[in-house]
């Protein structure tokens, strides 16, 4: 019998966002969303809202409570090269607002979306997402931290054409680690894996590389 959850997310008429906050609700789970004035209408059904700046803790950290599991998805859409100041001022200030707002509310678990690395491209958008890594570490909070690299679903497809180069990377023993930590995974994936970590909580801090979460394996222990 799964313990129903009672979940406060950020970022939830995103991309990902509304993929999660659709499969917890069907599963019975109670889905509280942080939403701007004027988004409303992008709530998946089920989802209630809550009013506030994702960049302004005081504008909903007293809300955030009764919620026991908090899962933050704010982040830069369409994330690339140029966006980089962007980065810092949306992306780590808005996990650094979720963090202080789920620990003062007495959250018993953050589950918190990163990215693969150490990478190749795109190192200010890593070195955000590994900030905010520490940010949770340094909290103290139990959590589990997923590290996806592109997260293919509907208009966000073009790394398909990418696939013939994994298979040929994992093929090789030299490149095999890389070509797996830093594989994609699908929207459905992900969505699977964050359920499954929210019904499942970390005691301390848990990560999730792409391996465990395109492939369903048991959650590693902390």
């Amino acid at each position: 019998m799964i313990e129903p959850r009672n979940v406060f997310l950020t970022g939830g008429t995103g991309y990902i966002g509304r993929s999660l906050a659709t499969e917890l609700f069907r599963r019975g789970h109670v889905v509280r969303t942080l939403v701007r004035q004027g988004s409303e209408s992008r709530l998946p059904a089920g989802s209630a809202p809550i009013g506030g700046d994702a960049l302004d803790r005081r504008s909903y950290a007293s809300r955030v409570a009764p919620s026991d599991t908090f899962v933050h998805l704010v982040g830069v859409s369409h994330p690339g090269p140029s966006k980089a100041d962007r980065f810092l001022t949306v992306d780590l200030a808005s996990a650094r607002e979720a963090i202080a707002s789920a620990q003062a509310a007495g959250v018993r678990h953050f589950v918190y979306v990163s990215v693969a690395h150490p990478a190749p491209v795109m190192h200010a958008y890593v070195a955000a997402r590994r900030e905010a890594e520490t940010l949770i570490r340094n909290s103290g909070m139990n959590a589990t931290v997923l590290r996806p690299w592109y997260v293919l679903g509907p208009g966000h497809n073009w790394p398909m054409l990418l696939l013939p180069f994994y298979w040929l990377a994992e093929l090789v023993p030299v490149t095999r680690p890389d070509a797996r930590r830093l594989g994609l995974v699908t929207l459905d994936q992900l969505t699977r894996a964050m359920v499954r970590v929210i019904e499942n909580p970390a005691s301390g801090m848990r990560i999730l590389e792409v391996p465990e979460i395109r492939n369903g394996e048991a959650l590693r222990p902390p």
